[in-house]
């Protein structure tokens, strides 16, 4: 079993909507996000300063029908491309 990482309601909407999701409405703090071609959608919290427990993260990843390990390498790509961003922003 995968280990899942400590992770924001904004980051992980974030990387979603990198993936073919998209936010289809908001009501308070709460998000709601579809895939445009599965049409599989979830509520996703956004609270200030806080994380989402492992467990929520894990049932909003069972609700898109994404598989842990396939939502670490999504993750790890995303983190991949950030960190390529910033080299360029210094490297001129």
């Amino acid at each position: 079993m995968s280990i899942l990482p400590t992770i924001s309601g904004k980051r992980l909407i974030r990387i979603l909507e990198q993936y073919g999701f998209r936010v289809i409405r908001r009501k308070g703090r709460h998000v709601f996000i579809q895939h445009k071609v599965t049409r599989h959608c979830t509520v996703v919290p956004v609270h200030l300063n806080e994380d989402l427990e492992k467990g929520l993260l894990r049932s909003i990843l069972s609700d898109l029908e994404l598989d842990v390990d396939l939502f670490l390498l999504m993750l790890k790509k995303n983190k991949t491309a950030v960190e390529m961003m910033r080299l360029d922003r210094y490297s001129h």
